[in-house]
């Protein structure tokens, strides 16, 4: 009896000879070593892992399949969904009971067109004699030798920290599955069997099999390539598992639009990889590029692309009118004409998104309600209405005037445009006329708090009151609109909302829609999280990333911290309308976000807390790879952020 009881273990530990003779290791198997502490099985349609953290797993098998498969795109959501491991059991089936089953199926099926002819049923006759046609087709491919049957079992092993997300995460499974038709089952009441499918021991114990041909099983591997990138663009940096370039075009025809978001905790190389990028796309591509510069960090690359830089300050003589308002050209989808508008209704609401932030100051007050806001928007309707500017493009310029240009060409001259002062003088005249006594404490409130705004009573933030002193220059390389020397905490991130709308006006609504006409250009807005307190900002902003492509645009947002932006509900539209990320190193705090939100694998996730500087993970599309962006020497002249190594370089 104990030779039999000891035969077993011998062939167990014959079939490991790798085991250590170490006393720790001594007797011990796999399975022994790569255990939990402890898994409860009492559940139906989950298990409960139990060690150093308490994890729930819920198993899943693929129930069905659609009738043509593409790679790689079949298994692919299933394969990058977050927190998830799965396993791919193949059979080779024998050419001789493929054979053998095929033959019938043939039968079965033209059994099944016979009735269905004798019963006058054209379409289902139609359908089984294509059916019978392709079964034919494979038996004789697989007689040949020119293809074959294979039996496959799909497993996969959902975790989650807690059963809320488990749940959350298998309803976000199972709908991304059905979008390529792959149906996925809950291995309910066989969940320990499931889960010990998809460990490391090679025994399938689910047994769900799904026959596939050798053409249709290639899609089932994940051996995708980890090359991420373009046939055109400029080298962003290295693939750093491949050790290849990687290419980059913003505006290749593959992506849904051209927009890009840089997340990065503080000294990780958001600067300077943003530095590096337009820089060579304005050499090699010619891209134009404007920055909204929150921390001043983006003058020297204006200086060395020969482009332009304009601060906006206190103390600086430049004006930028919130008013301001361009024609634009746009393609009517009927006719496919080309016609010149002027969008006079929706620059009438911009300008009351940004009057709205400035009546709510740095405290937001909530004094400022839909009354106020419609007091704004009547009065600067009224403003343009009073200069007789309308939705007719000619309404923009001067009546009956016209000014010789070299003598012979005849040019026409544009209006002033309003500005906050004369806003605020049709306020006071309204106000006084005011009967109404629901108004009168709004009108009180604007006069009060706007005062700061306006230049003619030495307001501190009258830089904005008055006519533009700075129109933007066609074909500029690069413009850096400078704001770092404004107060933080609220005139900043006004400067960025009013800006934003002025950018759009002069910068982006140039670009006709015609894309064989049209520049490709970048607005680049630094610091993104002072907008996210502001309301009306993000949504301007939304609206923006939403609208950048029809004008060949490509909106560029640069953050510190993702959970910013994942908290804010309005400002998740900045995302989705973005197809490419870049992530660079993070804080430990925000990895659990960008896991949820973009389905990181755990490997993903580590590298992001233990990755060097300016390394990081770039998603294009449904595309990942591992950057590793090295700017050249010469580049390192202006790109360079670190206040130390600048002190350095200065110093020799």
């Amino acid at each position: 009896m104990k030779k039999s009881k000891q035969k077993p273990q011998q062939e167990e530990r014959r079939r490991y000879p790798e085991e250590s003779s170490d006393n720790f290791l001594q007797g011990k198997t796999i399975k022994d070593l790569i255990a939990p502490s402890g898994v409860d099985v009492s559940n139906i349609d989950h298990l409960e892992i139990i060690s150093s953290t308490k994890r729930y797993a819920r198993s899943f098998f693929v129930s069905t399949l659609p009738r043509m498969c593409t790679f790689p795109e079949l298994f692919r959501d299933m394969y990058l969904f977050g927190d998830i491991n799965t396993s791919v059991y193949i059979t080779p089936i024998k050419e001789e009971r493929s054979q053998n089953e095929l033959n019938r199926i043939i039968n079965e099926l033209e059994t099944e067109r016979i009735v269905a002819a004798d019963k006058g049923n054209i379409n289902r006759e139609s359908t089984i004699a294509q059916k019978r046609l392709e079964a034919e087709q494979l038996r004789d491919e697989i007689a040949a030798g020119f293809n074959k049957l294979y039996e496959a079992s799909v497993v996969a092993t959902l975790f989650a920290y807690n059963l809320a997300d488990l749940d959350r995460f298998s309803k976000m499974l199972a709908t991304e599955m059905s979008k390529t038709l792959v149906g996925i089952k809950t291995a309910w009441g066989i969940q320990e069997e499931a889960f010990q499918s998809n460990l490391p021991l090679m025994e399938d114990q689910v047994q769900k099999l799904h026959t596939f041909d050798r053409n249709s099983m290639g899609t089932v591997f994940p051996f995708t390539t980890s090359e991420i990138g373009h046939p055109t663009g400029v080298p962003l940096g290295f693939n750093k598992q491949t050790g290849t370039p990687i290419l980059f075009d913003n505006f290749h025809s593959t992506l849904t639009n051209y927009n890009m978001v840089i997340f990065a905790k503080s000294g990780a190389g958001k600067s300077v990889t943003m530095k590096t990028l337009v820089s060579r796309s304005s050499v090699l591509m010619g891209i134009e590029s404007l920055a909204l510069d929150a921390e001043g960090e983006y003058t020297v690359v204006a200086e060395s692309l020969g482009g332009i830089n304009i601060v906006i300050s206190p103390t600086s003589k430049t004006v930028i009118n919130i008013f301001d308002i361009e024609t634009e050209t746009i393609k009517d989808e009927i006719t496919g004409k080309e016609r010149t508008i002027l969008g006079i209704e929706n620059k009438v609401e911009d300008v009351t998104q940004g009057l709205l932030t400035m009546a709510k100051g740095s405290t937001r007050s909530s004094e400022v309600n839909e009354l106020t806001k419609q007091i704004i928007a009547e009065s600067v309707a009224e403003e343009y209405a009073a200069l007789g500017i309308t939705s007719n493009p000619n309404s923009l310029y001067q009546a009956n005037d016209t000014n010789l240009a070299n003598g012979s060409l005849l040019t026409k001259r544009k209006k002033n445009m309003p500005t906050i002062g004369s806003w605020y003088r049709r306020i006071q005249a309204k106000a006084q006329e005011n009967e109404n006594a629901d108004y009168q404490y709004h009108y009180s409130y604007l006069l009060k708090v706007m005062k700061q705004y306006i230049r003619e009573y030495d307001g501190q933030m009258a830089y904005f009151d008055g006519q533009s002193t700075f129109d933007l220059l066609e074909g500029a390389p690069f413009i850096n609109l400078d704001i770092s020397q404004l107060e933080e905490r609220f005139a900043r991130p006004l400067a960025q909302q009013i800006l934003l709308s002025w950018i759009w006006e002069k910068f982006v609504k140039k670009n006709s829609e015609d894309k064989s006409k049209a520049a490709r250009k970048r607005v680049l807005v630094d610091e993104a999280w002072m907008l996210l307190p502001y309301p009306e900002a993000v949504d301007f902003l939304n609206k923006m990333a939403r609208r950048a492509r029809k004008r060949n645009v490509s909106l560029a947002i640069i953050s510190q911290r993702f959970q910013d932006f994942y908290e804010k509900q309005e400002a998740q539209a900045v995302l989705t309308s973005s197809d490419t990320k870049l992530f660079l190193a993070q804080d430990k705090s925000e990895i659990a976000y960008l896991k949820e939100v973009f389905k990181l694998s755990e490997g993903e996730a580590n590298f992001l807390v233990t990755c060097q500087r300016g390394e990081g993970l770039l998603k294009v599309g449904a595309d990942t790879a591992i950057l590793k962006i090295v700017p050249t020497k010469k580049e390192f002249e202006f790109v360079e952020t670190n206040l130390n190594q600048l002190a350095k370089k200065r110093a020799n």
